[in-house]
C-alpha cells in the first residue's frame, strides 16, 4: 500500500498554507478604500492561479534543495540563490511582525488596555512573538501538530461568513459601500492589490517534492489549481458579505472584522468566539511562519550562504540562535512600524512585506524556462507553462509597483543591502588561480 500523499490531501495542505492569518484583516484593510477595493480580487485570483501553476512546474522538474532559492540559481546563478533566500527571510520577518499586529487586534476584545496606546500595542505583539518563539523552540514536531489545528481556527470563520452570511446581506449598505471616497477604479485596484495579494502569499508551498505524491505530473499542478481557486472564491465571497453587512464605515475601523460580522450576524457571544477563533489562527499561523524562516536561514547556513551561527541546533533539532537573531529583528521593526492606529501598522507592514516577497517570486519564476529545458518537457508542455509563467512574473511586477512609493523605495534598498553582504559571501568563495598575481 502506497504511503504517498493524493490528489486530496496535497490541495488541503495548499490551502491551508495560503490561508493561514492573511485574510482575517483584510476586511477592514478593504474597508478604507471601499467597496471598489473588491474589484483586485480578480486580478489578483488570476495572478495567484499563474504563479500556482508555475510554481508546481518549477516543483516538479526542480528537486534541489532550497525550493525558490533553488528554482533562481538554475537561471540566474549562486548570487540568486543568496539573493531569494535572504529576500524570503527578510519577508517572513516582516509577516511575523504583521501577523503578531493582527493577533493584538483581535486580543483588544478581550484586553481593552492594549488598545489604549501605541506602546500597549507594541507590548502586546512583543507578549505573542516571545510565546511563539518558545514554543519552535521545542522543534519541529510540536509546531506541526499545533499549526494543523490552530488554521481551523480562520478557516471555520471564513468559510462560515461566506456560506451562511448572504442570509444577512443587505444590498443598500454594500452599495453604500462601493465608493465612499470617489476614488477611480484604477486607484481602488492598486490599493487593493497589494493587500490581497498579501492573502495569497505561501503559495510558493504549492511547488512540493513530487516524491511524495501520487501521480505528481497529474496531481501537483492540479493541487495547485484546485486549491488556489477554493481559496480565492473564499476570499471573494467573505469579504464581498460583509461588505454587505457591516457599515462601511464601522468596518473600517475594526480591528476584528470577523468578530464583529458574527457579533452583528448573531450576538456578542457568537462575536467573542469567532473573535478567539481568529486569534489562535493567528498565533498558530505565527508559529508556522516563524519555524519556516527559522529553517530558510538554516538551509542557508549549511550552504554557506548564512554566517553558521543560523544552523547551529539545540537538543530538539530546532536553530535557536537563527530564531533569537530572527526575534530580534522582528523587534526591531516592530518598534520602526508602530503606529498611533493598529490598521495603519498592519497595512504598512504588509506592502512591504509583499513588495520584498516579489523579488525571489521573479527570480523564481524566470528559471521556469530553464527548468523545464533540463528536463526535456514537450513542446506542448513547454509553450503553455511559459506562457502561464510570463503572466506571472508580469503579475508579480505589477503587485510589486502596487504597494506604492514608500514600499518600493525600502523595499529596494533592504534588496540592494543583500547584494553588499552577497558581496563578502563572493569573495570568500573565491579562489585565487597560480597564474594571479599574489
Amino acid at each position: 500500500m502506497s504511503n504517498k500523499m493524493g490528489l486530496m490531501g496535497l490541495t488541503t495542505i495548499v490551502t491551508v498554507n495560503m490561508m493561514g492569518s492573511g485574510i482575517i484583516l483584510l476586511p477592514s484593510s478593504l474597508a478604507q478604500t471601499g467597496g471598489i477595493a473588491l474589484l483586485a480580487w480578480g486580478i489578483t485570483a488570476v495572478g495567484a492561479l499563474c504563479i500556482a501553476y508555475a510554481f508546481s512546474k518549477c516543483g516538479m522538474y526542480c528537486l534541489e534543495d532550497g525550493g525558490m532559492s533553488a528554482y533562481a540559481k538554475r537561471a540566474h546563478g549562486k548570487s540568486s540563490f543568496f539573493i531569494a533566500s535572504y529576500t524570503y527571510y527578510v519577508c517572513l520577518v516582516i509577516s511575523a511582525v504583521a501577523i503578531a499586529v493582527t493577533s493584538v487586534g483581535y486580543l483588544e476584545t478581550f484586553i481593552p488596555w492594549l488598545k489604549e496606546s501605541p506602546t500597549r500595542t507594541f507590548i502586546g505583539v512583543v507578549v505573542i512573538l516571545v510565546v511563539t518563539l518558545g514554543a519552535n523552540m521545542r522543534g519541529a514536531k510540536i509546531t506541526g501538530r499545533i499549526s494543523s489545528i490552530t488554521v481551523w481556527g480562520v478557516i471555520i470563520p471564513v468559510l462560515g461568513v461566506s456560506i451562511i452570511g448572504w442570509f444577512w446581506f443587505d444590498t443598500k449598505i454594500f452599495a453604500q459601500a462601493w465608493n465612499p471616497g470617489d476614488v477611480s477604479i484604477s486607484t481602488a485596484m492598486s490599493s487593493g492589490i497589494a493587500l490581497t495579494l498579501w492573502a495569497f502569499l505561501g503559495i510558493e508551498s504549492a511547488g512540493v517534492n513530487s516524491g511524495a505524491v501520487e501521480n505528481p505530473k497529474r496531481n501537483v499542478p492540479l493541487a495547485c489549481m484546485l486549491a488556489t481557486i477554493f481559496s480565492a472564491v473564499t476570499y471573494i465571497a467573505s469579504t464581498t458579505v460583509i461588505q454587505g453587512i457591516v457599515p462601511n464605515d464601522i468596518l473600517a475601523k475594526s480591528d476584528a472584522p470577523f468578530g464583529l460580522v458574527f457579533a452583528q450576524m448573531f450576538d456578542s457571544t457568537v462575536g467573542n468566539i469567532v473573535t478567539a477563533l481568529a486569534i489562535v489562527a493567528c498565533i498558530g499561523s505565527l508559529l508556522g511562519w516563524q519555524f519556516t524562516n527559522a529553517q530558510v536561514s538554516k538551509a542557508a547556513a549549511e550552504l554557506n550562504l548564512f554566517p553558521k551561527v543560523f544552523s547551529q541546533v539545540n537538543r530538539f533539532d530546532a536553530p535557536v540562535k537563527g530564531m533569537l537573531i530572527m526575534f530580534a529583528l522582528e523587534i526591531v521593526l516592530a518598534v520602526m512600524t508602530i503606529s498611533p492606529t493598529l490598521l495603519k501598522q498592519f497595512n504598512v507592514l504588509v506592502d512591504l512585506a509583499v513588495f520584498i516577497n516579489m523579488v525571489p517570486y521573479i527570480l523564481s519564476l524566470t528559471a521556469l524556462g530553464v527548468i523545464l529545458r533540463s528536463a526535456n518537457v514537450g513542446k506542448s508542455e513547454y509553450n503553455i507553462s511559459i506562457f502561464v509563467g510570463s503572466i506571472a512574473v508580469l503579475y508579480s511586477i505589477y503587485g510589486a509597483y502596487a504597494t506604492g512609493k514608500e514600499s518600493i523605495f525600502y523595499g529596494t534598498i533592504i534588496t540592494l543591502f543583500g547584494y553588499f553582504f552577497y558581496g563578502f559571501i563572493a569573495s570568500r568563495d573565491a579562489h585565487t588561480s597560480p597564474n594571479d598575481p599574489q
